[in-house]
This record gives structure tokens, sequence and C-alpha cells, in this order.
């Protein structure tokens, strides 16, 4: 499909909306779509997504600010069709061959009514036309005086019958259908993301892990960050996590490092463990990163990794110090780990001890409680399941764009 994106601007502007249109444009070229986005104001930062600028489109533009301030007042200037029916013929010119137009806030705010009664002309000439809503002018209190009643103004607040609306909220779609009279169920509500890898700053090492193991739908995600050997106590991290499935279906833990390198029986250890993962039915949750990679994984990947995850799990024997407790201590995460010396040392009453040799029952029970009465983990949570740019593509625009087909 052939998708333009439309604004009163575009990156690298910054704003709100200008990041949006980003990273749908993006996540639309991801996906095999032509795309193109046209904007006033801006430039192309991706190589395959052209830039078309029309100045006039800018809400800043001088011919623009001229019609607005006569607009504001009341009075509908000369040179507003003509400025209207100008950018009605470039819009015309740069969608030639395109199927689908994406306006962001044209319909719905009032920084460039010229264009917005060109869009709407091109709505209604059979231009298939997405309305994206961020802000609605006619809600908004600090825009009252700048809005009258009538042609162009009630542009703004008219469902445009061939349109498909969209909002970026619950709320918003309330308002746009008690300003409108659309049912509720005729606007989309697909709201705005975060890219984590670009946000948490990940390596590419670490967002290929991520699509592997789908580690932003899990829940919870725990760390342990050690090598292979018997002395690290796994079995009982694998057989706690076994535990806390019962009430987080979708937990992961994962191992970061490889067997030890200094003890042929950590081959046989590294069998043993393997073996238990399979007999619990837990191959898709217990990960080695020993299994997936023959390399040294750099430090800056297992540092993602305390970004990602939401807890430590330690349940080792023995330790010389404990690094793992003080990293999570900087990353701000819980921590779960035995109650060996220099463990408490490190942890001090911030962790939450078990003995190593606690049935693992316990120990899954001390992680469910924890984490279930954690507000941290709870809205981390629901960020993860419902808010990065993937998934709503997925789950929202992808959807929404097979309708127009």
């Amino acid at each position: 499909m052939k998708i333009a994106l439309l604004h009163y601007a575009a990156a690298p502007v910054v704003g709100g909306v200008e990041s949006v249109i980003s990273h749908h444009a993006r996540l639309m070229a991801d996906d095999g779509h032509e795309m193109k986005i046209i904007a006033g104001r801006g430039g192309q930062t991706d190589p395959r997504i052209p830039f078309i600028c029309i100045p006039q489109i800018d809400s800043r533009h001088e011919d623009t600010l001229q019609v607005k301030a006569a607009l504001d007042g009341g009075k509908i200037p000369g040179g507003f069709d003509e400025l209207s029916q100008m950018l009605e013929e470039k819009l015309r010119e740069a969608l030639t061959g395109f199927d689908v137009l994406i306006a962001h806030n044209v319909g719905s705010l009032h920084k460039n009514l010229a264009l917005t009664a060109a869009v709407s002309r091109l709505a209604e000439s059979g231009m298939r036309t997405i309305l994206w809503h961020h802000d609605l002018a006619w809600t908004t209190p600090r825009y009252r005086s700048e809005l009258h009643e009538g042609y162009p103004w009630d542009l703004l607040r008219t469902a445009w019958p061939k349109a498909v609306h969209v909002t970026v909220s619950e709320s918003r779609r309330q308002e746009l259908a008690a300003l409108t009279g659309l049912p509720p169920e005729q606007i989309h509500v697909i709201s705005n993301g975060l890219d984590a890898g670009r946000f948490l700053k990940l390596e590419a090492q670490t967002l290929d892990y991520i699509r592997q193991f789908n580690l932003l739908g899990v829940s919870p995600l725990l760390l342990l960050p050690v090598r292979i050997t018997p002395r690290k106590n796994i079995e009982l991290a694998i057989r706690a996590l076994a535990e806390v499935r019962g009430r987080y279906p979708k937990a992961m833990l994962v191992i970061t490092g490889p067997p030890g390198p200094h003890n042929p029986s950590n081959a046989a250890y590294f069998k043993l463990l393997t073996d238990l993962r399979e007999s619990l039915g837990l191959k898709e949750n217990v990960i080695f990163l020993a299994e997936h990679t023959a390399d040294y994984i750099p430090d800056e990947v297992i540092a993602d990794f305390y970004r990602l995850a939401d807890a430590l799990l330690l349940p080792s024997r023995e330790e010389g110090f404990g690094i793992p407790v003080i990293e999570a201590g900087l990353a701000g995460m819980p921590v779960f780990c035995a109650d060996i010396p220099p463990l408490r040392e490190l942890g001090g009453p911030f962790a939450t001890y078990f003995s190593p040799d606690d049935p693992p029952d316990r120990v899954g029970k001390l992680i469910v409680e924890r984490l279930s009465g954690d507000l941290t983990f709870a809205q981390r949570q629901r960020v993860k399941n419902n808010y990065t740019w993937q998934q709503i593509y997925d789950e929202k625009i992808k959807p929404l764009l097979l309708e127009q087909l």
C-alpha cells in the first residue's frame, strides 16, 4: 500500500506529533508499505521515506499566519480560498498514485484552516483519508476565543462522512464523539507509544534477543547473570520459576553466562540443568544465552538486561563478593538472593533473602508476594504490554490499514 502522512511539520522538527509520525512511518515502511511524509517544515530522516515540502502547510508560514490572524477574529479573509485551493492542488499532485492519506491534527486543530478545508475536499472527492486526532481545538478552553460559528471553523467539529477517525486516547474519543455526534464505536483509539530499544539505549545484540525471545512480552523477566557452575545453584532458580509461573504464566528466567571454563564437570552440570528445564516444561521460559551465542557477551549487553529485567534472582551457595547485587541496586530493581554472608553484606535490608536450601515453592512465593505488591512493577508490565510501538502497530495500526484495502 502507498501511504502518505501529513502534518504541519515533521522531524527533525522537535514535537510530540512530529515524533509520532516518524515512528508510524518507520513501522509502516518496515511492514513493506511505500511511504511519504508531507509537511510544511522538516526533512527526510529515513532514506526509505521521501519528504515532500509544501511550505504553506506549515502553521508558521507567513501566508498561513496572515490568514489565521483574520480567522481568529471571526473573519474569512480574501486570501483564504486562494490559499486553500493552492494547497489542494499541491496535495493532489503529491498524492498521485497513493492509496491513503493520514492527516495528523489537520481535522481537529485550527492552526491552518486553509489546509483543513483542502483536505476535507480531498476526502469528499474520494481520497481515502484517516484523520488522526491528537488535540481538539473546540474542546480546549484556551482556543475558544479563536473559534467561531460556521465554515471553516465547523470543519473541526464535524464528522467528515468519508473519513476514518482515530484518537490517541479513550478520553479524546469521548470528546470527539460528543463534539461531532459520531458514535464512539466508530472512532478508533490508537495510543502513542515508545520505542523501548531507543528509550533504553539498547545494543543491537540485545535487540536481537528481544525479538528472538519476545522479552517485552515477558512478565516478570528474572535475571541470573552468572556462569554456569554448581555453586551458583541454578537449579533452584529454575524450579522457583516453575512456581512463579503459577501466578505469572509469562514469567521467564535468563541466565547470561556460559559454563565455567575451569572445571570439566561444568558441562555435565549444564546438561543436568537443560534436562531439568525440559522435565518442567520450561524450554520457552528458561533461556541460557550460552545456547544462542558462542561468543563473549559484552558488558554493555549484560547491562541492558538489568534495564530490561524486573528482578535479580541469585540463589548462589557460595560467593566471594556478589557484583550482581550492587548492579541491580544501581539499576533500581528488586533483589532476591541467597542468605549467605557476602550477599547479605551487599544487600543489607533492601534485598529479599532465602536459604539456598529452601524449597522452590517458598522462593517462588517470595518473588510473587514481593512483585504483586509493587506498583512500579505493575506499571512497568502495563507499559510493556500496551505501549510499545511495535505492539501498537501490530495490534492496532496494521489492522486499521488492512481495512483500507
